[in-house]
């Protein structure tokens, strides 16, 4: 917030029968000073300037240049003050002088210098009175006519994100400007390959070659390309009209499997600039555009150098430098991502469209946070066409859209959860098993048309914890459910943290137990109990709810950055270790024994549930099934990984997502 000082001295005071006394040049002064402090140059030059210093400077060269200079040189706490003259008696003959200190902030740091301003007295359309001697040494102190002002800026070197180990996820790299050197072209002909190499217009690349400072020789960079474009690269090398010349470029070493978590850089937009006016940002600037460059612009970007320069124009004179700021490294981040593990689960999902996280129960700690299929930020770091972002745009598989922050119904996965609410409750004894004979079941007639289905009705009975986890029995968890009823499932789920925010560095969407937090029939708490109705839950919380089952009983919050706290109890009490142990007997017996035989390798000893979610139509037809398995290392323990792949109702089911993690773990646990 500006800080402005005006000191007005000598006030005028009515004298004798309403008399006015003539204003002093103090009186005169102070009023000018008040105006210099709050900016207000067009009235300062009105109405204050002696006649010579208008006709010697137009308003533009007073005003307008005076305005510019507070804009481009980002001045702040304009501060000018003067030494009051006591007892003076002023000959209206003579020039009345006053010493002046004039001080500012700047973007290049402080500058302040003191000066002197002469009044004279002359007569005006206005009347008689003092009016200042004005020129510009009054803006800085050795500034002359025809000398200018100048900013040079030196940006400063951005700050990188790495893994956990240190491995560069968003690093200072190299790049390339790819162009051309006149002499080289012959003709229309050599143009269009440019062109179509580069893609490019044939008029752009015109322009380009018309600019003013091009020269026959020299060679004129035309766009960029990323270390990654090495198809690119090598026709550039193949071909005898364009080159190239490596340049500092933001680097992304891990392309797509990050893209969503890092996000990217470029170049700032004029909404941008006008919304971050005055915090040092320039018109040709780059600035973090999307995920964790834009989120963590503040700590990444640095504060660019500046230096404020007076250009003497005098032949012999040497530049003045006014201030002069070194530029400062930006921080360095890391985050709690292993990169390694982010890139198997990655490149398991082979570009299903879909989402996986991965948590450490011991503390919390994010290892991984995927969106499948990805997109490459070294494509967008470059300057990306129109054409290619249409495309990615216009993708059915939507690589832009961010799928780790949106929340969708677990389907089965809930059911450990379920199952731990009803032990904790009392009501669910897991050896105690119930009869279940056919494919549906409903409570009563009450239910009317409503019936719980299930998919394996072979199962034999009686049906205990274990058979109804491994055969993943809908109608166990329903009758449970209704055992332990709404009040207590309700707030199970809430002590699990659905309903509630999670405490996460960037925001996620909430996971829920219903769109308004309550179960308003007996049917739908038995749909909530398999995580169908209208639960949803985002694939970071449901990784962490799996949590109690492996350490004991807690839900840390989840990390992103080595500089949170790790270990941060969120939840805490929510199941025992005897029903713990059973839980994790029985996790590991369906992959040996149920339904998720893609997870049963012999590399990995992989404990974990299966899930389907079925997404109604509009209509309550049939419509597309997401696939989820949550899963863990059964001896080792040290992450649980979350996985849901999209319309998987053509694929085999959630089986087929159990794939998938198992290879993610077999490729990480051999390289690790």
């Amino acid at each position: 917030m500006k800080r402005y000082i005006a000191i007005a001295a000598g006030a005028g005071v009515l004298a004798m029968a309403g008399c006015q006394p003539q204003p002093t040049p103090e009186d005169r002064l102070g009023e000018y000073v008040g105006h210099w402090n709050e900016q207000e140059f067009a009235a300062m030059y009105e109405d204050y300037l002696s006649q010579g210093s208008k006709e010697a400077f137009p308003p533009e060269a007073f005003d307008e240049r005076q305005q510019q200079l507070i804009t481009d040189l980002g001045i702040e706490n304009l501060e000018v003050s003067y030494t009051a003259q006591e007892d003076a008696e002023w000959d209206e003959a003579e020039p009345a002088e006053f010493p002046l200190t004039i001080a500012m902030d700047t973007l290049a740091g402080p500058v302040e210098f003191d000066q002197t301003v002469s009044l004279i007295h002359e007569e005006q359309e206005s009347g008689e009175n003092w009016f200042v001697e004005w020129d510009p040494s009054l803006i800085f102190e050795d500034l002359e006519e025809g000398d200018e002002v100048a900013v040079r800026t030196e940006a400063a070197e951005r700050g990188e994100i790495v893994d956990r180990e240190g491995r560069g996820l968003a690093i200072n790299g190299i790049g390339y400007n790819l162009g051309v050197v006149p002499d080289r072209l012959e003709g229309d002909s050599d143009i269009a390959e440019v062109a179509e190499l580069l893609g490019l217009t044939a008029e752009s690349i015109e322009e380009s070659l018309n600019q003013s400072w091009v020269q026959p020789d020299q060679f004129v960079p035309l766009t960029k390309a990323s270390k990654s474009a090495e198809q690119l690269i090598a026709d550039v090398e193949a071909s005898d009209v364009v080159t190239y010349q490596e340049t500092a470029m933001r680097e992304y070493p891990y392309g797509e499997a990050f893209g969503h978590l890092t996000g990217y850089i470029g170049s700032i937009t004029a909404e941008q600039l006008e919304e971050l006016k005055g915090q040092g940002y320039g018109a040709n600037d780059l600035i973090g555009r999307q995920g964790l460059e834009r989120r963590l612009e503040e700590q990444l970007r640095g504060e660019s150098g500046a230096r404020i320069l007076i250009q003497k124009q005098a032949e012999g004179a040497e530049d003045i430098v006014l201030a002069e700021q070194e530029p400062t490294a930006g921080e360095d981040v890391e985050l709690t991502i292993d990169a390694e593990l982010q890139t198997a689960v990655y490149d398991s999902m082979q570009g299903e469209p879909g989402s996986a996280a991965a948590v450490s129960p011991e503390n919390g700690e994010t290892l991984a946070l995927i969106s499948s299929p990805g997109f490459d930020p070294n494509e967008f770091i470059a300057g990306i066409s129109g054409e290619r972002y249409t495309e990615l745009s216009e993708d059915p598989l939507n690589p832009l859209f961010t799928r780790f922050a949106a929340s969708y119904a677990p389907g089965s996965t809930i059911k450990p959860v379920t199952a731990a609410i009803g032990m904790e409750a009392g009501t669910l004894d897991p050896q105690q098993g119930l009869e279940i004979n056919g494919q549906t079941w409903q409570k009563d007639s009450s239910w009317g048309s409503y019936r719980v289905s299930r998919l394996h009705p072979e199962a034999p009975n009686p049906i205990d914890l274990n058979k109804a986890l491994v055969y993943s029995d809908n109608i166990y968890f329903a009758r449970q459910a209704l055992e332990m009823g709404t009040e207590t499932f309700i707030d199970g789920l809430t002590a699990y943290g659905f309903g509630e925010e999670l405490p996460f560095a960037i925001e996620l969407e909430s996971s829920q137990i219903s769109n308004d937090g309550t179960l308003g029939s007996e049917g739908q708490l038995a749909d909530t109990s398999f995580g169908q109705g209208q639960m949803l839950a985002n694939i970071l919380h449901l990784a962490s709810v799996y949590e109690p089952f492996l350490n004991g009983g807690t839900i840390y919050e989840p990390t992103l950055y080595a500089s949170e706290e790790a270990g941060q109890v969120w939840k805490e009490g929510l199941i025992s270790e005897g029903n713990a142990a059973v839980l994790q007997e029985n996790l590991r017996n369906v992959v040996t024994d149920g339904y998720a035989k893609s997870a049963d390798i012999d590399a990995v000893p992989i404990a974990g549930k299966t899930g389907t979610a079925e997404l109604k139509g509009a209509l309550g037809e049939e419509g597309q099934e997401n696939g989820f398995f949550v899963s863990y290392h059964a001896e080792q323990q040290d992450f649980i990984l979350a996985m849901m792949i999209e319309s998987i109702e053509d694929d085999g089911g959630s089986d087929y997502v159990a794939g998938f993690s198992a290879n993610a773990m077999e490729q990480y646990y051999l390289n690790n």
